[in-house]
C-alpha cells in the first residue's frame, strides 16, 4: 500500500470544546514541553511486533508507522459558551490549576468558535455562543467558512474532525437520511431530523476531512454520509468513545467466555457530575447512550451459540447525574456468573475512573490514525479503528466486533497491512516443525 508522509500541519477540529477536548489539547501541550507523557495513547507508546518473535523487532507505533508529529499538531473548534480553551479548562476541573496556569498562554490562543446548536438535541444545555442562519443549510455553510478560514490561518496540510460534543436525543435512520440528495433537500428545509452532529459530518466531508463520532449519537453512520465518505474516499469512524465501565466489560466478558464461564446477570450504574452527566439526566439522551452501552454484551457472549452460558442473563444499565463527583466517574458492576454443574459465583468492580482522562488519548490517537488512513487511500468506515468505540461501525452485513482483544490484532494487523509487513496470525507451528 502506497503511504504518503506527513508533509505539513494537521488541524484537528473538534464540535464540543468541553471537557474532553479541553484535556486533549492542554494535554498535547503539556507533552510538547515535557510536563507530561502521553500515557494512555497506542499512537505514541504502543509497540508493535514484526515478523517472528525470535526476530526482536517490537518498535513503537509511532516509529513504525508514518503518523503526524505531536509538534505539527493545531486545534480549533466550536462550543455553545463564549470562553477560551483555558476558561473551560478551569470549569471542566480535570486537570490541575497549577498546569493550566502554566500553559495559559497558549490555551488563550486557541480558536474556539460559535457553535450550531438547537436545544431540541440536547435539552439539559442552555447556549448563547451560537450560530444563526436561514436554514441548516446555511448554518453547515458557515461551517465550511470556519473550517476553511481555519486551514488558511494555520497553513494546515490536511485536517481531521472529531466529535466531541454532548450526547444527542435518540433518533433513528428515516428517508431523509437514505440518500445525499434525500440529506442535502433536508439540509435546506431544515428537516428535524437532521442534527447538529450530523451537520458538522457533512461539512467534513463536503471539504474532504475525515470524521469520527466520539459520542453515541446518530450522526456519521447514516446511510448519506456513508454513501458521501465512499464516494469522496475519505475515512469516517464512531461511535461513542470506549472509555470507562464499557472498556472494563470489552476486557472481562471476553476472558469469561473464553473460559465458558456462564453469566447469570450484569448490572452496571454510573455516577458522575459533569456535562456529560447533567445532558444524560434527560431521558431521550439517555436513550441514545443506553442502546450503545447494552449492545456490547450481546455481541461478545453470542447467546445465539452458548445458550447454555448466556441465553438467558439479565443486562441492567443505569447512569446516574451526581454534580459533586464532576468528572471523576464511578463504575459499579455486580456479576452473577456460574461455573461448573452451575455453581453460582460473583465478580464486583468499582471503577473509580476519570472520564476525559482516559478519552483525552483516544482523542490523539483517532486523529492520528484517521489522517495515516486517509494518506494511505482508505475510504469509508474504518472498522479497524473499533478499539476505541462502545458502538463499531461497520458494513449493514456485518456485526461489530466488541472483544477488545480481537479489535487491538485487528488493529495491529491493518498496521502491518498498510506498513507491507506480514500479518501475524500467532499460529506459532512453524518454530516447532523440524
Amino acid at each position: 500500500m502506497d503511504v504518503k508522509r506527513p508533509t505539513g500541519k494537521l488541524g484537528v477540529l473538534i464540535p464540543g470544546m468541553g471537557a474532553v477536548a479541553s484535556t486533549f489539547i492542554t494535554g498535547i501541550l503539556a507533552i510538547r514541553d515535557k510536563l507530561a507523557k502521553p500515557i494512555g495513547s497506542m499512537t505514541q507508546m504502543g509497540t508493535i511486533r514484526l515478523g517472528k518473535r525470535t526476530e526482536g523487532r517490537v518498535p513503537l507505533i509511532k516509529d513504525f508507522a508514518p503518523l503526524e508529529d505531536l509538534n505539527n499538531l493545531v486545534f480549533a473548534g466550536w462550543d455553545v459558551n463564549k470562553e477560551n480553551l483555558y476558561e473551560i479548562g478551569i470549569r471542566s476541573g480535570v486537570l490541575d490549576r497549577r498546569l493550566l496556569d502554566e500553559l495559559q498562554e497558549e490555551l488563550v490562543k486557541i480558536s474556539v468558535m460559535k457553535g450550531v446548536f438547537d436545544k431540541h438535541y440536547v435539552k439539559k444545555l442552555d447556549g448563547t455562543w451560537i450560530k444563526t442562519g436561514k436554514n441548516k443549510m446555511d448554518l453547515v455553510e458557515q461551517l465550511m467558512e470556519d473550517i476553511k478560514r481555519f486551514t488558511t490561518e494555520q497553513n494546515t496540510q490536511s485536517n481531521v474532525m472529531i466529535w466531541c460534543g454532548s450526547t444527542e436525543i435518540f433518533l433513528e435512520s428515516t428517508e431523509v437520511h437514505s440518500s445525499l440528495k434525500n440529506f442535502e433537500r433536508g439540509l435546506r428545509e431544515s428537516h428535524p431530523g437532521i442534527s447538529p452532529s450530523m451537520m458538522y459530518a457533512y461539512a467534513a466531508l463536503k471539504l474532504g476531512i475525515p470524521f469520527a463520532n466520539g459520542s453515541p449519537n446518530l450522526t456519521v453512520d447514516i446511510p448519506a454520509l456513508k454513501q458521501l465518505a465512499q464516494a469522496s474516499e475519505i475515512p469516517i469512524a464512531g461511535k461513542d468513545f470506549k472509555t470507562g465501565q464499557t472498556l472494563m466489560k470489552t476486557i472481562i466478558a471476553p476472558g469469561l467466555k473464553a473460559r465458558q464461564i456462564g453469566i447469570g446477570g450484569w448490572f452496571s450504574t454510573n455516577i458522575l457530575g459533569n456535562r456529560d452527566g447533567e445532558v444524560l439526566d434527560d431521558p431521550e439522551s439517555f436513550r441514545t447512550k443506553e442502546e450503545s452501552k447494552l449492545g456490547v454484551l450481546d455481541y461478545i457472549l453470542q447467546p445465539e451459540l452458548y445458550p447454555d452460558l448466556y441465553d438467558d442473563f439479565y443486562h441492567k444499565v443505569r447512569i446516574n447525574y451526581y454534580p459533586p463527583r464532576g468528572d471523576n466517574k464511578e463504575g459499579w458492576d455486580n456479576i452473577d456468573i456460574f461455573g461448573w454443574l452451575g455453581y453460582p459465583m460473583q465478580i464486583k468492580v468499582d471503577f473509580l475512573c476519570r472520564d476525559s482522562i482516559l478519552a483525552a488519548p483516544i482523542v490523539l490517537d483517532l486523529a492520528l490514525f484517521l489522517d495515516l488512513a486517509h494518506r494511505a487511500g482508505m475510504k469509508g468506515i474504518q472498522e479497524w479503528l473499533s478499539f476505541y468505540f462502545k458502538s463499531p461501525m461497520t458494513l449493514p452485513e456485518l456485526y461489530p466486533e466488541h472483544d477488545l482483544f480481537v479489535q487491538l490484532a485487528k488493529l495491529k494487523n491493518t498496521l502491518r497491512h498498510i506498513m507491507g509487513e506480514e500479518l501475524i496470525t500467532h499460529l506459532g507451528l512453524d518454530y516447532y516443525e523440524g
